[in-house]
């Protein structure tokens, strides 16, 4: 640790906000990529705790680009309903709909994660089952994590998550999405 790194981390300690500063010009500059699906974008920020500075950043963000990124809508949603805001999270979730996607049976993700902030057992459990009934594609299903590693996606996609959420379905959200309540998927890296 460089001397420069734990005087910030013993400011931090003593100003907890001071963890929270960034630069918000930099930030709202970023191509949607970066923003959203590296460590560089809001997810900076909620690695160190500031959730609703993460939340809020991101509805800056689509204000500022005019945005209509489905997956904006998704983690500023998830950020809301970690913080439990879970109206304001619902109607955010619902906006990140994509029909499009129905192969990966995104739309029942939505659903699950609705009806678990909804407190909706059997309906949570209805869109589990959709999702779990989600065809095997015929392709092979490859993503690129925030690390920047390239991996098999596990079929279907977040199954994992709704089954957390229903093992710990009388868990506030935030509790239900990690472990222990979701196991961890083991992501076959592909090789290049």
């Amino acid at each position: 640790m460089t001397s420069l790194t734990a005087l910030a981390a013993a400011l931090a300690l003593l100003d907890p906000a001071a963890a929270c500063d960034f630069d918000r010009d930099a930030m709202l500059a970023m191509d949607e990529q970066t923003f959203d699906q590296t460590p560089e974008g809001w997810r900076s920020l909620h690695g160190e705790g500031c959730i609703d500075q993460a939340a809020q950043l991101i509805a800056d963000y689509r204000a500022h680009t005019g945005s209509e990124g489905h997956m904006l809508y998704w983690h500023e949603g998830q950020l809301r309903a970690e913080q439990g805001q879970s109206d304001a999270a619902i109607a955010l979730l619902d906006q990140a709909r994509q029909p499009a996607l129905d192969f990966q049976g995104w739309d029942h993700y939505v659903d699950a994660s609705i009806a678990f902030l909804n407190q909706d057992r059997s309906a949570l459990e209805a869109a589990r089952e959709r999702l779990a009934a989600t065809p095997t594609p015929d392709m092979e299903m490859i993503a690129t994590l925030p690390d920047g590693r390239r991996v098999r996606v596990p079929w279907p996609p977040n199954l994992n998550v709704v089954d957390g959420f229903v093992r710990c379905f009388d868990q506030p959200y935030a509790v239900a999405y990690r472990a222990p309540c979701r196991e961890q998927v083991a992501f076959e890296p592909v090789e290049e």
